[in-house]
């Protein structure tokens, strides 16, 4: 099983990077996002997820970890693939995707190309119920949960940071560390994401 690959990108095509790790060209599969971040003769890490099927075994490769968990988040959605999981992640960034999962808003989602209204929906039933009961168990104070449909920035971007696969005692303890004051739902998770890392 590969957790990531680390070596020199020797090309770069749409939606792949050919990885060279001691003389063997990995091919993996990756995101508008992750291609911005990495560039050809120079070296990269990319976090794997595997695709095996009888036909096929594709890498997706992703420069972050929070990248990665969401593509395997969304590809417990029925009816939304790899390639429908990197076209989404290819028009939104993680926190951004989990910002529009928790506030129902599918046009975020149906930017990506080949994805409708319908399984944009089902992106959001799916992986808002999840979170719900992510919610339900934690230690997270239940005010600031129920302030969600206010439009808290920290209750948001405590549901965002759940949606990327964090759990309640690393947010807690994260947020504890951090002044987030006057800061917005997208600033919230990207300072939060920044001391998790």
């Amino acid at each position: 099983m590969f957790y990531h690959l680390e070596g020199i990108v020797s090309d770069i095509d749409i939606n792949l990077a050919v990885i060279d790790c001691a003389g063997v060209g990995y091919a993996v599969n990756t995101t508008a996002n992750t291609l911005s971040q990495i560039k050809i003769k120079t070296k990269a890490k990319l976090y794997i997820s595997e695709y095996i099927k009888e036909d096929c075994f594709d890498l997706y490769g992703f420069a972050t970890m929070s990248e990665k968990k969401c593509f395997e988040m969304l590809l417990t959605v029925s009816g939304i693939g790899p390639k429908a999981a990197q076209a989404i992640l290819s028009t939104s960034t993680p926190e951004a995707l989990a910002i529009a999962i928790m506030n129902g808003n599918d046009k975020a989602i149906t930017v990506a190309q080949g994805v409708g209204k319908k399984i944009a929906q089902r992106v959001i039933l799916e992986l808002k119920d999840k979170v719900g009961k992510q919610m339900g168990s934690s230690d997270i104070e239940m005010p600031a949960v129920m302030t969600l449909a206010d439009g808290d920035s920290r209750s948001d971007a405590i549901a965002a940071l759940m949606v990327l696969g964090y759990s309640a005692p690393e947010i807690n303890a994260a947020l504890r560390k951090l002044d987030v004051t006057g800061l917005n739902t997208e600033q919230i998770v990207k300072l939060v994401l920044k001391n998790l890392m």
